[in-house]
């Protein structure tokens, strides 16, 4: 798999989808004129200068209106076809379409004290508490697989304090503990790829406006979906290098075994194990153990699927080096089929096109270290500028808000670390600004 650095976020757009559309039904008007309920076809102006990430799509989030009037973007093509016109009146917005159901027995209430909701805080201030967190979480993952090999029940019970203050974090501020969980050793990914998939679902599951004890389950779902691993041997799951074709046989049999392991215990709804036995399917019905496609696969293990994902190509492995955060964003836009699309643009929102940690190229001629998210402008974040590139030299680490700088700078493209080999990249996005 080709994993050079991609050089233009142009690049990162959604194919067309094959359905023909007609001239006379495409108009251009003022921004000024759109409302809600209009099929955006085009935006008349660089996609680096918009919020969204995709190109063509109905205009339903009033959040996604206010950020189209505030992007500098004068005028769009709308299809009428497909939207509103101009002259028709624009109904009242409607209640936003609950996410697809997920067949399972209802969830135990999650009592308001244990998914507390902390004010949104920097994500330097957030850091420590999430290291503390991750730590936690690798032991208490540690002691699960120790349980299963001994042949005992998994002690769920005892792991839904941990998902409760992953979500607490998580809502204070996501990149912390998502960016701290990704920065795991290759000793230590087996169990601390459970702790970055639980966190990366709770985001998810936040940004797709679950409530509090869908949440939990989605978080729960992703800390558990590889416990069928610690049922296979440790000479396939630690090998160092590319497995035989017998080997990934055996190896992809954690699936049905992680799911047998929670059906079997009852300490978990229907829709938790699916996440164990299906996060491996596929959207286009290519994956495994069932071949199951689109809807047919839950709710929960289609975004299990995108996390763990996410979470692998981030990773430092023994057999292939880490990918950037942002460079994974766009691979996985590519991949056509994979993942279920309404829910990977969710994903993309609840990360940013740039996630914390992406090593970007500057207009100005800076490189820097993308540090904190706008979750209203995707494509505009706090980051760090340490490196002149016209004078080839390091200098003092620099905030700038590219929001608040549109127009004068802005990311043009994405960079490979292990081009540059920087030392200390994490620590700027970790430590308080210096300057």
């Amino acid at each position: 798999m080709d994993c050079q650095p991609v050089s233009c976020v142009e690049k990162l757009t959604c194919t067309k989808d094959g359905r023909v559309e007609l001239d006379g039904a495409l108009k251009k008007i003022s921004v000024a004129q759109v409302r809600q309920g209009m099929y955006l076809h085009r935006l008349d102006g660089s996609w680096l200068k918009t919020p969204f990430w995709r190109r063509a799509f109905v205009l339903e989030d009033p959040a996604d209106l206010q950020s189209l009037r505030g992007s500098g973007i004068q005028e769009v093509w709308i299809d009428v076809s497909r939207g509103l016109d101009v002259a028709i009146e624009a109904p009242a917005a409607a209640s936003p379409e609950p996410p697809p159901a997920v067949p399972e027995r209802p969830s135990e209430p999650v009592a308001p004290e244990l998914m507390v909701r902390g004010a949104p805080v920097p994500l330097h201030e957030e850091v420590a508490r999430a290291r503390q967190i991750c730590a936690q979480g690798r032991e208490r993952v540690v002691s699960m697989f120790a349980e299963i090999r001994m042949g005992q029940a998994i002690d769920v019970d005892g792991a839904i304090p941990l998902v409760d203050e992953i979500a607490s974090s998580v809502a204070r501020n996501p990149g912390a503990l998502i960016g701290m969980a990704r920065l795991k050793s290759r000793d230590d990914y087996t169990y601390m790829h459970s702790v970055a998939v639980c966190g990366l679902m709770v985001a998810l599951g936040t940004r797709m406006g679950l409530p509090p004890e869908k949440i939990r389950d989605a978080g729960l779902g992703g800390l558990v979906h590889d416990m069928g691993k610690a049922l296979i041997p440790l000479e396939i799951l630690n090998k160092p290098g590319t497995l035989t074709e017998e080997e990934f046989a055996l190896m992809k049999t954690h699936a049905e075994k992680g799911w047998r392991l929670l059906k079997d215990g009852k300490a978990v709804n229907a829709a938790v194990q699916s996440v164990a036995l299906h996060h491996h399917e596929r959207f286009d019905g290519s994956g495994y153990p069932q071949r199951l496609a689109g809807e047919s696969i839950s709710l929960y293990a289609r975004m299990g699927a995108i996390a763990d994902v996410y979470d692998a190509v981030t990773s430092q492995r023994p057999y292939k080096p880490a990918w950037d955060p942002a460079h994974a964003v766009r691979q996985m836009a590519r991949w056509k089929g994979h993942f279920d699309p309404t829910v990977f643009q969710a994903f993309i929102r609840s990360l940013g096109i740039y996630p914390v940690g992406s090593l970007v190229r500057l207009e100005s001629g800076y490189l820097a270290v993308v540090c904190e998210q706008h979750a209203d402008a995707l494509l505009t974040p706090v980051v760090k500028a340490f490196f002149r590139l016209q004078s080839d030299e390091r200098i003092v680490p620099r905030r700038i808000d590219l929001r608040a700088t549109a127009g004068i700078d802005r990311v043009v493209a994405v960079e490979d670390p292990d081009r540059w080999k920087f030392a200390g990249l994490n620590e700027l996005w970790t430590e308080a600004d210096t300057a």
